[in-house]
C-alpha cells in the first residue's frame, strides 16, 4: 500500500523531503562551477539544511529547509551563519514540525512571519488525470525535452516569463545548464504553433518528483500551456517508479488551481519566518 495515499506526517515528510532534495542538488550543482562564482554555501544544523548565495540575494536562494523542534537548540547558529554571509534569512516551517516553544523562540530571535507557499502532491493511484480541455487548442501545443545545447532558450522563456531583465540571461542559462547531465535533471519546452511560450522543469530522486519551475511568456498566456507542461512532467514521473510527485505554489494562483485540476492534493501551506 502506498504510505502517501492520505494527509499523514509519513507524506508531509516526503514532500519535505522532496523539496529539501532538489535544493541541494541545483546549489551544489552551482556551488561545483569553477571557481564558485555565486558565493553558493550550504551548511547543515542538525535536520535543518540552510542555503546562502552572495549574489543570488532572493528569498529561495537563502533559506532554511528541514527545520523541526529539534532546531530550537541551534537557532542561533543558524542566524549567526546568515550574519556572516550578509545575507537576510528565511526560514520555512512545515505544519506539524514545528510547537510553540520554536515559534515563540523564533519571534524573540528578531524574526516575523512574512508569507505563506503551498506544497500539493500527488500519488499514482490518485491520478485521475484528465487531458486539458482546450478543443482543437490542444494540438497547437507541442512538449519537448530541451538538449545541452538550448539553455539560452530557457534562459530566456525563465527571465521573460518572470519578469527578470534580459541581462539576467547569460546568468540563468550558467546557473542551469549545469544540471543538464545531472542524475534526475528533465529540462521541457512547450510550443504554440511552432514557437517557443513556456518551460518546466522535473527532477526526480529515490522515488520522489518534483515540479520545481514553471515559466510562460506575457503573450502566450491563458493558451493552457502551463497545465499541458504538468500533465507531461506528471506523466513522465509516473512512467517511472516514483511514488509520490510534487509541487509548490501560492496559495489560490493560478498555477494552484492547474496543479488541483491534474489531480494533485493540497500537503500543507508551510508559512516563511524572515529577519527584521
Amino acid at each position: 500500500m502506498n504510505d502517501f495515499l492520505s494527509p499523514s506526517t509519513t507524506q508531509i515528510a516526503a514532500i519535505e523531503r522532496s523539496e529539501i532534495d532538489y535544493m541541494t542538488d541545483r546549489m551544489l550543482a552551482i556551488q561545483s562551477r569553477p571557481g564558485n562564482p555565486e558565493g553558493v554555501e550550504i551548511r547543515n544544523f542538525g535536520s535543518a539544511v540552510a542555503f546562502t548565495s552572495k549574489t543570488m540575494p532572493w528569498p529561495s536562494f537563502n533559506t532554511v529547509k528541514g527545520i523541526t523542534d529539534a532546531s530550537i537548540e541551534h537557532l542561533e547558529e543558524i542566524l549567526d551563519f546568515y550574519r556572516e554571509n550578509e545575507a537576510k534569512v528565511q526560514l520555512e516551517i512545515v505544519p506539524s514540525r514545528v510547537g510553540p516553544d520554536f515559534l515563540r523562540k523564533m519571534s524573540e530571535s528578531g524574526l516575523y512571519q512574512s508569507g505563506f507557499h503551498c506544497s500539493l502532491a500527488m500519488t499514482p493511484e490518485q491520478g485521475s488525470m484528465t487531458t486539458s480541455e482546450q478543443g482543437s487548442d490542444i494540438e497547437r501545443i507541442a512538449i519537448r525535452k530541451l538538449e545541452a545545447d538550448e539553455f539560452e532558450l530557457y534562459a530566456t522563456l525563465h527571465c521573460r516569463g518572470t519578469g527578470l531583465p534580459d541581462n539576467g540571461i547569460s546568468h540563468v542559462r550558467s546557473n542551469n545548464e549545469v544540471l543538464h547531465d545531472r542524475e534526475g535533471w528533465n529540462f521541457f519546452a512547450a510550443e504554440l504553433d511552432g514557437a517557443p511560450a513556456a518551460t518546466a522543469v522535473l527532477f526526480e530522486k529515490e522515488g520522489l518528483a518534483s515540479l520545481t519551475f514553471a515559466a510562460t511568456l506575457p503573450e502566450f498566456r491563458r493558451q493552457g500551456l502551463q497545465r499541458r507542461l504538468l500533465e507531461h512532467r506528471v506523466t513522465e514521473a509516473f512512467s517511472r517508479p516514483n511514488k509520490l510527485v510534487v509541487g509548490q505554489c501560492a496559495f489560490l494562483s493560478q498555477s494552484h488551481r492547474n496543479m488541483e485540476h491534474v489531480g494533485m492534493k493540497l500537503g500543507y501551506i508551510r508559512t516563511a519566518w524572515t529577519s527584521l
